[in-house]
C-alpha cells in the first residue's frame, strides 16, 4: 500500500512543518455550525514592535513635547487628521473605524504580543524573554481557536500567516500557533517572501516527476488496497487514514489554495498598486487569502521589531515603514471594494502597543526615537459591518493616555471572534483537559453602530 507521503508534500502546514497528520484527522470529520457572522475573514495587519499611534492616526500638533518631525493632514473624516506620511489612509477614512483608545499595560514584546495575537494576556511564567517566548502552555492565535470550535470541512487552514514567522535568534514571538490545544491546530506559516521573482509556498505541490493522472492511479491503487483490507476498514486507525487522505487530495487536486498562492498570476499594475516590496507584497497576498475565505489571514508587516524605533525613529518611519504600509494597506481596501469582499471583510491594522508621546535617544549617542507605550495607543478597522468615517475615544493632549472608554486586545479578540459568528462564551481544553473559556473580552459594538 503507497504510503501518502509517497503522494504528496504539504510540509509547512503547521508552525513547524510537523505534518498533516493532526490537520487531516480533525477536518475530514468536522462538521462546521456556523453562527451568525458579520465576517468569512479576518485580516490582521500587525505592525510588529509597535507602530507609532501619534505619526500615524493621532498627531498632536500642540503639543511641542510630542508632535516630532510629521505635520497632520485632513482625512475624509471631518476634524479628523492623521499623520502626512498617511496619505493613503487618510484619502480612505471614509471606510475606516479609527479607535485611538486602545490601552493596556504591558509594555513587553512578546507578551504584548500574546495579548493583541489570541486576545487573552499570556500565562505568567517569568519575567524574562525566554520565559514569554513560544510556548505550549500559551494561548492558541485566532485562527487556531477557530480551527478547534469550528475545523474547516474543505481540507483548507483556519489561519495563513504572511510572509513568515516572527523569530529572532532563539527567541520566538508567542501567539503564533495553537498553543495549548496542541499542534494540530497550528495555523499555515509561510516563510517566503511573495516580493521575490521565484515566489513558491514550498510544500503545496506534487513531488517531481507524479502529476495529476498519476495521483489518480495511486488513488485508486489505494483505495482498492484499503477497501480489501476488511479489519483495516473497520478499525478508527483505518477510518482516519482513508479519510485523512480523501481531505489531503481535496487539498491537493481542488486547487484553491495553490491558486490562492500565486501571485504570479496578477497583473504588474496590480502588483505595483500594492508596491513591490515585501509589505505590499503580503498584502496582495492577504487578498488572494479572501479569496479563499481563510478565516484568518495575519499580515506581519515586518520581522519581531521592525516598528520598534526607539532609535532613529522618523527617518525609518519616513524611508521604510510608513509609505510601504500605507501603499499597500490602501490597495487591499480599494481591492476589497471593487471585488466586493470588504462587506464579507474585517480588516484590522494595529501593533502590540505605540510609542511614547516624548521623544529621547537611548543613550547619549543614539539619534532620538519614541519608546514602547501601552498605555493609550490606536487600532484602525474596515470592513464587516464597521461604519466607515468614524474616530472613536481620545487620548489626553500628548497622546498618552485616553480620556474616553479604553479597549482592549481582549475587546479586539472579542470582535474578531464574533465578526467570525464564534461564541464568545465557548471553551477550550487545555492539556490538563480543563475547560478554559475563549475570551474574557466585549465585542467592540461601537464599531458597528
Amino acid at each position: 500500500m503507497f504510503h501518502r507521503r509517497e503522494m504528496l508534500q504539504i510540509g509547512c502546514s503547521s508552525f513547524f512543518g510537523l505534518g498533516l497528520t493532526g490537520l487531516l484527522e480533525r477536518q475530514a470529520t468536522s462538521a462546521a455550525t456556523v453562527g451568525s457572522q458579520r465576517a468569512k475573514s479576518v485580516v490582521i495587519v500587525f505592525l510588529t514592535g509597535g507602530g507609532s499611534h501619534i505619526d500615524m492616526f493621532d498627531p498632536k500638533p500642540d503639543s511641542p513635547e510630542t508632535k516630532g518631525e510629521f505635520s497632520p493632514i485632513d482625512t475624509r473624516i471631518p476634524g479628523v487628521q492623521f499623520g502626512e506620511l498617511m496619505t493613503g489612509m487618510a484619502q480612505r477614512a471614509n471606510l475606516l473605524s479609527v479607535v485611538r483608545s486602545m490601552a493596556h499595560t504591558d509594555n513587553r514584546h512578546l507578551s504584548g504580543t500574546h495579548y493583541t495575537l489570541t486576545g487573552s494576556v499570556q500565562p505568567f511564567r517569568g519575567d524574562s524573554n525566554e520565559a514569554k517566548s513560544l510556548n505550549r502552555a500559551d494561548w492558541p492565535c485566532y485562527g487556531s481557536a477557530i480551527d478547534f470550535l469550528r475545523p474547516a470541512a474543505d481540507g483548507l487552514p483556519s489561519q495563513v500567516t504572511l510572509p513568515h514567522p516572527l523569530i529572532e535568534g532563539t527567541l520566538v514571538w508567542p501567539a503564533q500557533h495553537a498553543g495549548f490545544l496542541g499542534t494540530q491546530y497550528d495555523p499555515f506559516v509561510l516563510r517566503d517572501d511573495p516580493n521575490k521573482a521565484d515566489f513558491k509556498v514550498q510544500g503545496l505541490s506534487l513531488i517531481d516527476g507524479l502529476n495529476p493522472d498519476r495521483l489518480q492511479q495511486r488513488r485508486a491503487l489505494l483505495q482498492q488496497a484499503v477497501s480489501s483490507e476488511t479489519e483495516l476498514n473497520r478499525s478508527s486507525a483505518g477510518r482516519r487514514l482513508t479519510d485523512q487522505f480523501d481531505v489531503a487530495w481535496s487539498m491537493l487536486t481542488s486547487g484553491r489554495l495553490r491558486k490562492a498562492f500565486r501571485i504570479e498570476d496578477e497583473s504588474d499594475a496590480t502588483r505595483e498598486r500594492f508596491g513591490r516590496n515585501r509589505l505590499g507584497q503580503t498584502l496582495l497576498l492577504a487578498r488572494r487569502m479572501v479569496e479563499a475565505e481563510i478565516p484568518v489571514i495575519q499580515c506581519n508587516m515586518g520581522i519581531v521589531q521592525s516598528w520598534d524605533t526607539h532609535v532613529d525613529h522618523f527617518p525609518r518611519l519616513k524611508n521604510s515603514l510608513l509609505p510601504p504600509t500605507d501603499q499597500g494597506v490602501s490597495a487591499l481596501l480599494d481591492d476589497l471594494v471593487d471585488r466586493g469582499l470588504l462587506d464579507s471583510t474585517l480588516v484590522i491594522m494595529v501593533g502590540e502597543f505605540g510609542r511614547t508621546p516624548t521623544i529621547s535617544p537611548l543613550s547619549s549617542d543614539a539619534v532620538p526615537g519614541r519608546h514602547h507605550w501601552a498605555h493609550g495607543y490606536t487600532a484602525v478597522f474596515a470592513g464587516a459591518g464597521v461604519r466607515g468615517g468614524q474616530c472613536i475615544g481620545k487620548t489626553d493632549k500628548t497622546g498618552g493616555y485616553p480620556i474616553t472608554t479604553p479597549w482592549s486586545p481582549a475587546d479586539i479578540g472579542a470582535t474578531v471572534y464574533d465578526s467570525l459568528g464564534i461564541d464568545l462564551e465557548s471553551d477550550l481544553v487545555d492539556r490538563q483537559n480543563r475547560a478554559r473559556r475563549l475570551n474574557q473580552g466585549n465585542v467592540m459594538d461601537v464599531l458597528f453602530g
